[in-house]
């Protein structure tokens, strides 16, 4: 008699942990992007540049955002972006693409890193690289990243921008900051 009280116990104890476990796993897209933004946001990125830009890049002629004029960001490549209002200090057209990359200092892979440009990448020649292609970056954007070999996730040809804005979070205001796309504004109000 013991043996037969036991197996429903046994089995209801299964059935229990299949639920929390299968509740666990039904993650929405959503928080995966905010947790990606903060393990992004959390990683040292050099906010701030000099404002130098790489060799052949060529300025926008008509772009959609001047430079001087403002705009509000709507991009969360760092959870103090998001919403921030930006002062336009370049706007060039090449083609900007997301990454995934080691870091040649050592770490964790970088997934989906928004932005590097075409001319941020060695050797670059004039053809636009394909999702998959595998490229070695020439910038330093965050620490680790100049002289990885990465992959190319996506390649957009737009106009990107490079933007002074104070971080919503607070703290100091972030100087001629690489990249920003044209998709990733909107008119200032």
């Amino acid at each position: 008699m013991k043996k037969r009280t036991k197996l429903p116990t046994i089995l209801s104890l299964f059935a229990a942990l299949f639920l929390v476990l299968g509740a666990c796993s039904n993650s929405d897209d959503k928080s995966k992007e905010d947790k990606e933004v903060k393990e992004h946001s959390e990683m040292d990125m050099n906010h701030s540049s000099s404002g130098d830009v790489p060799e052949g890049l060529k300025a926008a002629e008509k772009p959609t955002y001047e430079v001087g004029s403002q705009a509000i960001i709507e991009s969360g490549h760092m959870e103090s972006m998001k919403g921030a209002k930006a002062t336009i200090v370049g706007a060039f057209d090449t083609t900007a693409y997301a990454i995934s990359y080691t870091p040649a200092t050592g770490g964790e892979k970088v997934e989906n890193h928004k932005w590097i440009i075409h001319e941020e990448i060695k050797d670059a020649g004039e053809v636009t690289y394909e999702p998959g292609a595998e490229v070695t970056v020439n910038a330093s954007h965050m620490e680790g990243m100049n002289g990885a070999v990465a992959e190319i996730e996506s390649a957009e040809k737009t106009t990107v921008y490079m933007v002074d804005f104070t971080p919503t979070t607070g703290g100091e205001k972030v100087k001629n900051h690489k990249w920003v796309t044209e998709s990733e504004l909107s008119a200032s109000k």
